[in-house]
């Protein structure tokens, strides 16, 4: 089974007066859709636009791996771990929140900033939080995420080229930017699919450069 989600209908978050525009693609804050909880252990999808000087200020994680992905401008990462990086286009950043973290995420560039943060489900709750960045990942290079007992696949297509769907109990597809199709579905950016028990599936580009980030889920 595929089922495709359109850009438009993410919900609307964020707070325009303080520079912070969100799209939630699963039930998220004050959002509730008790039939879109989260697809297997995938709980949020959610794109970001910050403008300069705007961020989210110091808040907590817990029990949760969450995953950074920048579409342009710069993110400013600060956690309770110590660390403190700058996350560009390209980049993969992984905090697993474990027992509990705290973290500050901000647009201290002079450009708009724009990420997909997803959030998943671990496998086993607790222990101790975690940092981690792959600086410009290549295509089609796999990042594991044992905690959450998936992979992320990153995809960049020209138009007409092909590439397979894993074969996997659940596949989480989001279009990046540019236009894909899988199936009989046609994707344009903000798009996203939620397979179920399908095999042998192909994402195919469309007119110009696409870029799509593939999850690779358990049941």
């Amino acid at each position: 089974m595929i089922s495709v989600r359109r850009s438009g209908d993410r919900f609307r978050g964020g707070d325009e007066a303080a520079g912070i525009e969100s799209r939630h693609s699963f039930s998220f804050g004050t959002f509730y859709d008790p039939d879109n909880l989260r697809f297997g252990p995938v709980l949020a999808c959610n794109e970001e636009r910050l403008e300069p000087g705007a961020g989210f200020d110091e808040h907590p994680h817990s029990h949760t791996e969450i995953v950074t992905w920048v579409v342009e401008g710069e993110l400013t990462h600060r956690d309770s771990t110590g660390r403190a990086t700058v996350v560009r286009a390209g980049d993969v950043q992984h905090l697993s929140a474990a027992g509990g973290v705290r973290h500050v995420e901000r647009n201290d560039g002079d450009a708009p900033l724009t990420f997909l943060q997803m959030w998943l489900a671990p496998l086993d709750p607790g222990g101790e939080p975690s940092y981690t960045t792959v600086p410009g990942i290549a295509d089609s290079t796999p990042y594991a995420l044992p905690e959450a007992g998936a992979m992320l696949h990153v995809r960049r297509l020209a138009d007409g080229e092909r590439t397979a769907v894993p074969d996997a109990p659940r596949v989480y597809v989001h279009v990046v930017g540019g236009n894909v199709r899988i199936g009989d579905a046609e994707l344009t950016p903000g798009d996203s699919a939620r397979i179920t028990g399908e095999v042998g599936l192909e994402l195919v580009g469309g007119a110009g450069a696409a870029e799509v980030l593939v999850w690779e889920l358990p049941d």
